[in-house]
């Protein structure tokens, strides 16, 4: 019987549909963290009478043919890359892109990875660093005789240095964007990687044309929406049930075959 078939698979997808709002609904608190959704497409069909063939000899035409599906299939599961709300941390070194933009930080094995989260601090020899310590690109020095940090919307890296009235600029930030932000591959720790799907990176400075303005004392919070998680689990809880109570009928038809 199908329906055993056809039901496993609805059950399935609906087990990956809620392990993906699981895993949104625990990262809602989680700095830069961006939503994801799950897509299906149908299965193949098995074709019981194809449309379009001759039903007769005088060359007669089936209008619509019998075809019977075979379930559902996880597609993709999508990135949705909305703007987070930015909340105010006052913080010196936490920054925040407001629009389009990734920070680039440098792994311990020297490849770039890409991040939305901000939440920077200095090295012991001054250099800004990710949370876990890896280098935010270019590799911006803070000097140690510094009183104080200001950064700018357009990246700009300035320092107070103990003695002098002016400012001093110790470097660039600079943003990275991709023409498929949702081909990029997560890492974990809020970290991305370049794939063939997302495309070369282009950087620039940040509020250049095409990409974001950088907010000092602040990050981006999770674009979770918790509200529409809910609402997406329970959706997701009945239709697996539906597809339980189907293989339950499938089984009951059959044993009453068995029966006969």
């Amino acid at each position: 019987m199908r329906a055993l078939d056809i039901a496993a698979t609805g059950m399935q997808a609906q087990q990956t549909n809620v392990e993906v709002i699981a895993n949104n609904i625990a990262n809602m608190t989680t700095t830069g963290y961006q939503r994801q959704r799950v897509e299906f497409q149908d299965l193949l069909y098995q074709d019981l009478r194809r449309a379009g063939s001759n039903s007769s000899d005088a060359g007669t035409i089936v209008p619509s043919g019998t075809q019977i599906g075979l379930g559902v299939k996880t597609a993709a599961i999508y990135r949705i890359d909305q703007q987070g709300n930015l909340q105010q941390t006052n913080n010196s070194l936490d920054l925040a892109i407001s629009g389009n933009g990734w920070f680039q930080v440098t792994l311990p094995s020297g490849q770039t990875a890409y991040t939305r989260d901000g939440t920077f601090g200095l090295s012991p020899n001054g250099e800004i660093v990710t949370a876990d310590g890896f280098v935010v690109q270019p590799g911006i020095q803070i000097p140690a005789n510094a009183t104080n940090v200001t950064i700018n919307a357009s990246g700009q890296v300035q320092a107070s240095i103990s003695g002098q009235t002016t400012p001093q600029t110790v470097g660039q930030l600079q943003l990275a964007a991709f023409p498929n932000d949702a081909g990029l591959e997560a890492q974990g720790g809020n970290l991305f990687i370049q794939t063939a799907a997302s495309g070369d990176p282009v950087t620039a400075s940040p509020s250049s044309p095409g990409f974001g303005s950088v907010q000092q004392g602040f990050v981006e919070n999770s674009n979770v929406n918790v509200v529409s998680e809910i609402t997406n689990l329970i959706t997701a809880q009945r239709a697996y049930e539906m597809n339980s109570q189907v293989i339950t009928t499938s089984n009951q038809m059959m044993n009453t075959l068995v029966q006969l």
